[in-house]
Order: C-alpha cells, then sequence, then structure tokens
C-alpha cells in the first residue's frame, strides 16, 4: 500500500469525488479510494455520499456556496474609520465607551481595534 498523501485541500479531495462519481464509480468505493490515498480523515463517508448526490443533481462547482445569514455590518470600513478617530481623539478611550457610543457591539469594536487597526 502507498503512503496516504498529507498534504490535501478540499477542492482536491472533491475534485477526486466528482471525477470518480462521474466515471460510475459508488460513493461507497469512492470513499475506500480516497482514505487509502489520503488517510481516513480526509472526508467522511457521509460528505461523500453528499457530493455524489450533489454532482448527480447538476452541481459543477467544487466550492463552498455563500453561506446564508445576515451579513456582516459592524466592521465595515465607515465603522473602522469613525473607531479610528475616536481613538485619535482620545487614546486612552475605552472600548466599552467606543462601543457606547457608536452603537456597535464591544466584540467588533475590539475586532476592529486589535485586527483591522492593529
Amino acid at each position: 500500500m502507498a503512503t496516504p498523501i498529507k498534504e490535501r485541500s478540499k477542492l482536491e479531495v472533491r475534485a477526486v469525488v466528482r471525477f470518480l462519481f462521474s466515471k460510475g464509480t459508488k460513493p461507497s468505493e469512492i470513499h475506500k479510494q480516497i482514505a487509502e490515498t489520503y488517510g481516513e480523515g480526509a472526508i467522511s463517508r457521509s460528505r461523500v455520499y453528499q457530493w455524489c448526490t450533489w454532482f448527480g443533481e447538476g452541481r459543477t462547482t467544487l466550492g463552498d456556496e455563500p453561506k446564508s445569514g445576515r451579513p456582516k455590518t459592524s466592521t465595515n470600513e465607515e465603522n473602522t474609520t469613525r473607531v479610528d478617530e475616536l481613538i485619535r481623539c482620545d487614546r486612552r478611550i475605552k472600548i466599552r465607551e467606543i462601543a457606547l457610543k457608536l452603537e456597535i457591539p464591544k466584540s467588533k469594536v475590539h475586532e476592529i481595534v486589535h485586527n483591522t487597526l492593529g
């Protein structure tokens, strides 16, 4: 038996699923071959079945679909600029005070200050 491939991406594994499925290979056999080649943790059996179903329904893309839900609104350019201005006016201002003034969650202010503004 060959040594399993350690470096792999989700897209690579999905492409293998798509290729084998298009050749008429059953999902259980696809999972077996992927586990032999990439190791047991590459993709679960249920996920192989899910991807085979999607490909059977006509899906052609390998990437993830856009997530549903509320879009990011608090960490936009406008709020980042407003947080930056408040900090430049008062270097000792607290995250809680910024959140109250701008009416955005403290967690988002923290994210802006530490991740975006540095």
